[in-house]
């Protein structure tokens, strides 16, 4: 379906209008360039010639020629002067280099302990037993006694001992393993369906390759035992529908 608007101008598509613009007067010209002016210079739709007025005065020289326009602005490229510089570059360095300023180093003065030559003489000859002794009368008894009382504890910021650790470390105790189960699950199950009155206890604590259907079974099974006094299944594969 077509637009009355694009019937109208069907008769406009065959018009030449260079040939229209060539009759117009000079005040018809300038007049078309004012109205031109209100144009939209960005609009796609109008041909480039009329997205903008011609603002030149000066009569074409001839027809354009674009190798000879570039020959033409490189020609004048080479003979134009480059401006000089008004400083020109010698590759001097100005300015100061920075220095980063040094922190200064914290020093701390050690109070130096004098001894008496026969007091000093008997802490370096003392062995660990008269040291232990001697820190019981001082008051460090309970300190040194402690097994957390290391020799990491016992050093000064400086790396300097304070007080000679003479404390043995705690014998480790030595944890084994446990066992595997030796319970028969087959021969369990089968005693808990007899319902054998000797049968009180079932450990399957720790056995992890039983079977889910194999719980179920001994859950059923308990329904009907009277004698199971105690089942344990700690550590295994049971799951919630085992247990419901």
């Amino acid at each position: 379906m077509s637009l009355p608007f694009r019937k109208e101008l069907e008769k406009y598509k065959n018009i030449n209008e260079d040939e229209i613009l060539s009759k117009l007067s000079e005040d018809e010209l300038k007049q078309l360039e004012h109205v031109l002016d209100d144009l939209d210079p960005e609009n796609a739709l109008l041909p480039a010639g009329f997205r903008q007025k011609d603002q030149t005065t000066k009569a074409a020289t001839g027809p354009f020629d674009r190798e000879r326009l570039l020959s033409y602005l490189e020609k004048q490229a080479l003979e134009h002067k480059d401006r000089e510089d008004f400083v020109p570059f010698t590759g001097e360095k100005k300015g100061k280099i920075f220095i980063p300023k040094e922190k200064p180093v914290e020093t701390r003065t050690e109070e130096k302990v004098t001894l008496d030559p026969e007091l000093e003489e008997a802490l370096a000859s003392a062995s660990d037993t008269e040291l232990y002794d001697l820190a019981a009368v001082l008051g460090v008894h309970n300190m040194v006694n402690n097994p957390k009382f290391d020799e990491a504890g016992a050093r000064g910021k400086d790396g300097k001992g304070i007080v000679r650790n003479v404390v043995k470390g705690e014998k480790v105790k030595p944890i084994f393993e446990e066992p595997p189960n030796p319970t028969n699950v087959e021969a369990s199950l089968q005693r808990i369906k007899a319902n054998d009155p000797t049968l009180t206890e079932i450990n399957l604590n720790n056995i992890k390759n039983i079977p889910i259907p194999t719980l179920k079974e001994f859950a059923k099974a308990l329904e009907t035992n009277t004698h199971v006094k105690t089942f344990s299944l700690a550590a295994t594969r049971s799951n919630d529908p085992v247990a419901i």
